[in-house]
C-alpha cells in the first residue's frame, strides 16, 4: 500500500490538538501526492458495514421490472436506479458495465424525498449506514481544514446541506461478450469533495499515478478508500488532486458502497486564498456546487 496510504483517523475524534493536526498532515500528504488514501479507526460498525453490502445484493437481485420502477431518469434529482449500459463516466468509451442505485441527503423540505425499495429493512440499515459515513465525511473536511491552515471549522457551513449521494454498486460478471472499451467504470475523476468507498473482497478498482501506471486499490475489511473530488481540488487551487480511477470489468460479482460528500448547491467553489500564491491568478473560475455537479451530471448521463 506505498501508494496509497492507510491512516487510522480514530484521532480525528480526540480532544488533543495535536494529534488531530498530526492525522491531518498525514491526509494532507495524501491529497496531495496521489488523491487517494484509505482510513480506518472511523467509527462505523464493520457489522453496519456488512449489513449493508447484504442489502445492497438483495436489492440487486430483485426483478428488472422492480428495479427499473425507481429509475432514475423518472425520478431525477440523481435519485433511484442506475440500469447496465446507462452510465459512461469515461464519456469518449463503451457505457458502464454497472448498475446502481442511488440515494441522495435530504432534510424532506428543501430536497425531494428519496424513493425505497419495499424491502423489510432495507430503508433503516442503510439510511443508518448514509448518515454514519456522511458523520465520517464531515470529520475528514476538518482534518483538511487544519491541514490547509483554515479555522478547523472552515467546510462546516459548506457541507451542512451537502449535495451528498450514497450509491449501491453491482458489478455483475458479463454474460456474454461485451462491447470494445467496456470496463466495470471508465476513467473518470469524482465531482465532488472526497468519496469514502467501502468494497467486498473482489479487486477491480484501479488509480492513476502521477506517472501514467495503473495501481490496484486494496480490499481491506471494515475500511473506506477516500479520494478527492473536483470541487475540493478547486477549492484547494489544485493543491490536493483529484485522481483518475477506474474498475476493471469483474472477473467475480463486485459490489461496491460510495458515499459522494458533496458541498451545498449554493455554496461557492472558490480558491482559497491562501492556496494561491502572491502575483498569481486562481486556476479556475468560481461556480456554485449545484452548477458544477449538474454539468458533470448531464454528461455522465448524455444529456444537455
Amino acid at each position: 500500500m506505498h501508494d496509497i496510504p492507510l491512516i487510522d483517523i480514530a484521532p480525528l475524534a480526540a480532544d488533543d490538538p495535536a494529534a488531530r493536526h498530526a492525522i491531518a498532515a498525514q491526509i494532507g500528504h495524501a491529497c496531495r501526492e496521489v488523491g487517494f488514501f484509505v482510513i480506518i479507526g472511523h467509527g462505523v460498525p464493520v457489522s453496519l458495514i456488512d449489513a449493508t453490502f447484504a442489502e445492497s445484493a438483495r436489492f440487486f437481485a430483485q426483478p428488472t421490472d422492480f428495479k427499473r420502477s425507481m429509475a432514475i431518469d423518472r425520478l431525477g434529482s440523481n435519485r433511484g436506479y442506475v440500469g447496465l449500459g446507462v452510465e459512461a463516466l469515461d464519456e469518449t468509451t463503451a457505457a458502464d458495465h454497472k448498475e446502481a442505485f442511488n440515494l441522495i441527503w435530504t432534510d424532506g423540505a428543501t430536497r425531494p424525498d428519496n424513493a425505497w425499495p419495499e424491502l423489510g429493512g432495507f430503508r433503516d440499515t442503510v439510511q443508518r449506514y448514509f448518515d454514519a459515513v456522511l458523520a465520517v465525511g464531515a470529520r475528514l473536511h476538518r482534518a483538511f481544514a487544519l491541514d490547509l491552515d483554515l479555522p478547523e471549522d472552515f467546510f462546516a457551513d459548506k457541507i451542512d446541506r451537502p449535495l451528498a449521494t450514497l450509491r449501491l454498486l453491482h458489478y455483475p460478471v458479463p454474460a456474454q461478450a461485451v462491447p470494445a472499451g467496456q470496463i466495470g467504470a471508465g476513467t473518470h475523476t469524482d465531482y465532488g469533495n472526497v468519496t469514502l468507498l467501502a468494497t467486498d473482497s473482489v479487486a477491480g478498482l484501479q488509480v492513476q499515478r502521477r506517472d501514467g501506471a495503473w495501481v490496484d486499490a486494496p480490499t481491506l475489511h471494515g475500511a473506506f478508500v477516500c479520494n478527492i473530488g473536483d470541487c475540493l481540488m478547486r477549492w484547494t487551487n489544485d493543491i490536493y488532486v483529484s485522481t483518475p480511477h477506474r474498475v476493471l470489468k469483474p472477473m467475480a460479482e463486485r459490489y461496491s458502497i460510495a458515499l459522494f460528500v458533496d458541498p451545498n448547491p449554493d455554496a461557492l467553489v472558490s480558491a482559497i486564498p491562501s492556496c494561491v500564491a502572491t502575483g498569481k491568478s486562481p486556476r479556475h473560475a468560481p461556480v456554485t456546487a449545484n452548477d458544477y455537479l449538474q454539468q458533470r451530471f448531464a454528461a455522465t448521463y448524455g444529456k444537455n
